[in-house]
């Protein structure tokens, strides 16, 4: 079988789309070159209809997503009907289990608007020579670091298997910074192996298997956004270690990523989308526990497969006091919520997300990311104009908790 030179699909070369497709699976690679970038991924509950053409101006929204509350956003845009809102028609979003599918149907363009996790947005611009562009950030914090409630301390991590979602992720990105300065080496050894006293091995799970995984001490903890965190709380069998928004300071997680042709070419259609996320933002902060009940299995749009106990905890419960007790929250100063909701992509955190990926391990060749320049990347990767028009229209920063200001300094306190 034999590839084009070019791919008419997303405009890249032969070599770099085969380099693009080998970072997430297999079948990604297969399914693609046998279809001419058309793939269909493993999707719970869901077939995939075919490829919309790139020239339509009034294209639908195509939404995918993980059943995580990073999600919300796109998802109560869905339920309050703020695409039609703005003019847009909207197909039921679509649900994935992993990451690797979620990018796998945006490559193909199966789906058009997704929220990713923001370091998968640099290998795929720059690793993987993908065209496509952060327009505004889903939410902040929304992740934690949840462990066998026999382990105290960070320490206690020695010798044991640690899950991430991804690993280009800020949850990998957080927990290596938190081991090596707790004096753990990190690894990535085969399953079975051997891990000596000094060392914790991590592996890659879906998010949905993290919680059974804990349950079976097939792990000692995970690492991962809500609400799988407050799930293993809730169930007790896993407690909260620490929260990665008191490591890094409102720092984002998931971001809105777009196809570049979207920006260029469907102007007016990225706007409507981009005003629609940002609306359903600023209503959630103001109706969390109706957020969760709408994203809940018994809620009217049965987006997620998690009970409303769960949904609840995590919009809700960040009890500074109880949390102080047991290590996870260490700067209850910050004045943060467990998980928050604002759109704007400040240029200060993809900086200081291109610094810390240089210096974390990750999966595949890693040269392109020391050839970063980070001023370079945050002005290249994102998009801003949209947001920035969206957010005047609900009234500005002061909307989300913030200054009137589009700038911003990092805080990371380990």
């Amino acid at each position: 079988m034999t590839l084009p030179n070019v791919c008419a699909c997303c405009g890249m070369s032969r070599r770099d789309f085969i380099k693009m497709t080998g970072l997430f699976s297999t079948s990604l690679g297969l399914t693609l070159a046998a279809n001419g970038c058309q793939s269909t991924p493993r999707q719970a509950g869901n077939s995939l209809s075919p490829t919309p053409s790139k020239s339509s101006a009034d294209q639908p929204v195509k939404i995918g997503y993980l059943p995580i509350t990073d999600a919300a956003p796109l998802l109560i845009a869905h339920a309050k009907k703020l695409y039609e809102a703005e003019g847009l028609t909207a197909e039921p979003p679509r649900l994935f289990r992993s990451w690797a599918q979620v990018v796998e149907a945006f490559l193909a363009r199966q789906v058009n608007v997704v929220h990713v996790l923001s370091p998968i947005t640099v290998s795929l611009r720059y690793g993987r020579k993908f065209p496509a562009k952060v327009v505004a950030w889903n939410h902040v914090n929304g992740s934690a670091l949840t462990v066998l409630p026999e382990v105290e301390t960070v320490r206690d991590l020695g010798g044991k298997t640690i899950a991430i979602p991804f690993w280009y992720s800020i949850h990998n990105v957080v927990l290596q910074q938190v081991l090596k300065k707790n004096g753990l080496i990190v690894t990535r050894k085969p399953k079975d192996a051997e891990v000596a006293a000094n060392e914790v091995n991590l592996v890659v799970l879906p998010p949905p298997d993290m919680v059974s995984a804990l349950v079976n001490k097939a792990i000692g903890g995970y690492i991962v956004a809500e609400p799988f965190n407050a799930a293993a709380e809730n169930l007790k069998t896993g407690k909260i270690l620490r929260f990665t928004g008191d490591v890094w300071k409102n720092h984002a997680c998931c971001v809105v990523f777009l196809h570049e042709d979207d920006l260029t070419q469907r102007q007016e259609w990225t706007q409507s989308v981009v005003n629609a996320i940002v609306k359903a933002q600023a209503w959630i902060r103001d109706n969390r526990e109706e957020t969760a009940q709408i994203l809940s299995k018994d809620g009217s749009g049965k987006y997620t497969p998690h009970p409303l106990p769960v949904l609840k905890r995590t919009l809700t419960y960040y009890e500074k006091e109880v949390y102080g007790k047991q290590g996870a929250i260490v700067h209850p100063d910050w004045g943060i919520n467990r998980i928050d909701f604002q759109p704007y992509p400040f240029p200060s955190y993809t900086e200081e997300l291109v610094r810390l990926l240089k210096d974390t391990q990750v999966e595949g060749d890693m040269a392109f990311l020391q050839a970063l320049d980070p001023k370079e990347v945050a002005k290249d990767l994102v998009d801003d104009s949209f947001v920035k028009q969206a957010i005047q229209q609900v009234g500005g920063l002061k909307t989300f908790g913030l200054q009137d200001n589009f700038s911003r300094s990092e805080t990371i306190a380990i």
